[in-house]
Formats: C-alpha cells, sequence, structure tokens
C-alpha cells in the first residue's frame, strides 16, 4: 500500500540538508530561481550580486531583489497567515466625561481589545532587509493587522516540498528570511514562510488575558458540543445499520 504522503505534515528541526541542499533538485523550468543552496552557505559580495541577477531573472513580477551599496540588499518575501485561534486588536470606546468649568460633556478614548479570527489563507508580502530577523518580521506583520498579542504568542515558520511530503520547521528569532529566500530561489515550493501559534508543547496562558480566555472557553465549548454530536450521529448510524442486519437475518 503506497503511504498517503499529501496528507502528511510534519514538522521538524533537521530538514535543512534533505531540503535545500545543493543537490536537491533541477532547475525548475524557469520558476525555480537556480538551484537552491543550503543556508548554511557563506556568499562573497560578487556570489550575492550573481545570485540576485538569477533570482530576479527568474521571478515574473516586480517583487526584485536590490543590492545596497553597503553590502546589503532588500526584498520582498510573502507570508501565509495560518492561525487557528483569534488574535486581539485595539478597539476604542468613547464615553462621555464630566469635567468641571466647562459646559456640556466631552468625551475621552478608553483603550479596550476585542478579538477576532483573521481569514484563512490570508498572505502578507513585506519589503525588508537581508539582516532583518525572523522576529522582526513578526512584529512587522502584527502591526499590519494592529494586533496587540505578545509576539512570543506567534513564530515565523518555512514551508517545504519535496517528494510529496510538507516539512515545517520553526525559524530562530535571529534566523534572516530574506537570506533564507536568496539562497532557495523563488519558488514556493523550495521555500515559502507561514505565520503560525507558537506551540511549544504546551500553552502559557498566562500569557492571555481574561477576555481570550473566556473566548476560548467559549470556544472549546462548542467544539466539545459539535465533536460530541458527530459522535452521537455516528454511532446511532452505526446502530440503525446492525439492527437493519438483524432484522433482516431474522427469519419470518
Amino acid at each position: 500500500m503506497q503511504p498517503r504522503a499529501t496528507a502528511c505534515v510534519y514538522v521538524c528541526v533537521c530538514v535543512y540538508e534533505p531540503v535545500f541542499g545543493a543537490d536537491w533538485g533541477p532547475r525548475d523550468g524557469g520558476t525555480g530561481g537556480g538551484v537552491p543552496l543550503s543556508p548554511k552557505a557563506e556568499l562573497d559580495q560578487a556570489q550575492v550580486e550573481q545570485r540576485i541577477k538569477e533570482y530576479n531573472s527568474q521571478i515574473n513580477s516586480n517583487l526584485f531583489m536590490s543590492l545596497n551599496k553597503d553590502g546589503s540588499y532588500t526584498g520582498f518575501i510573502k507570508v501565509q497567515l495560518k492561525l487557528v485561534r483569534p488574535v486581539s486588536v485595539p478597539a476604542t470606546k468613547r464615553v462621555p466625561v464630566l469635567q468641571t468649568g466647562r459646559s456640556g460633556p466631552h468625551t475621552q478614548g478608553v483603550k479596550r481589545r476585542t478579538s477576532f479570527y483573521l481569514p484563512k489563507g490570508t498572505v502578507k508580502h513585506l519589503h525588508i532587509l537581508s539582516h532583518t530577523r525572523a522576529s522582526e518580521v513578526i512584529d512587522a506583520l502584527l502591526r499590519k493587522f494592529t494586533v496587540i498579542d505578545n509576539p512570543r504568542k506567534f513564530a515565523l515558520f518555512e514551508r517545504s516540498e519535496k517528494d510529496e511530503q510538507v516539512y515545517l520547521r520553526k525559524l530562530a528569532d535571529e534566523e534572516q528570511p530574506l537570506r533564507l529566500r536568496l539562497l532557495a530561489g523563488p519558488s514556493e515550493k523550495v521555500l515559502s514562510f507561514v505565520l503560525k501559534e507558537n506551540e511549544t508543547g504546551e500553552v502559557n496562558w498566562d500569557a492571555f488575558t481574561l477576555p481570550e480566555l473566556h473566548n476560548f472557553l467559549r470556544i472549546l465549548h462548542r467544539e466539545e458540543e459539535e465533536h460530541v454530536r458527530q459522535l452521537r450521529h455516528r454511532y446511532a448510524r452505526c446502530r440503525q445499520k446492525m439492527q437493519e442486519a438483524l432484522a433482516a437475518h431474522t427469519p419470518g
């Protein structure tokens, strides 16, 4: 039996060489940006310039990389947001406040927050520097969507496809996503970026506010009720089929 590899997702910390090794795959017919290099590869200035030229020649958009005079470079990365929990954004409510010595009510802002789910498949392009760190990319994404949650709740992952399997690797805070993009080339099968919740095995519930915790409890309650409903429906169907089979074998 062939394994159902397309349904598998592996979260690994050692997929660098098998996924990005220089001998991993051929040039992608104009879409792969050349042979991907290992993220451990050290490039001198001439190699960086050549790699940027190769990268820009392979993309079909205006999201080019540019080399700066100081040896750094700028470019774009695309990040897909795959968040399963709601995020918090500020909500300002105007409330009347009476002030002595002035006629009529005045208003002042009261800082509040509200939670909502980001749409599935949300994608954001960021223009960053070669030395921009993964933690700074997370901060920039949260600012783009005015998310006020603690950045430590999130993590940036690199996603790769090989042999019909998907590999995910959590980036360390100090890693440089644009450098990884340059070394891998523009192919998103070789490398793409995903923002997910920072799963560390145990959830740090102390990092959440009371409204968020109450909201999570309501969500868990709804999910539990739906799961129980589906289980009851499944067992009821099984019981019905068994009873029909018994009735068919009962002598008349």
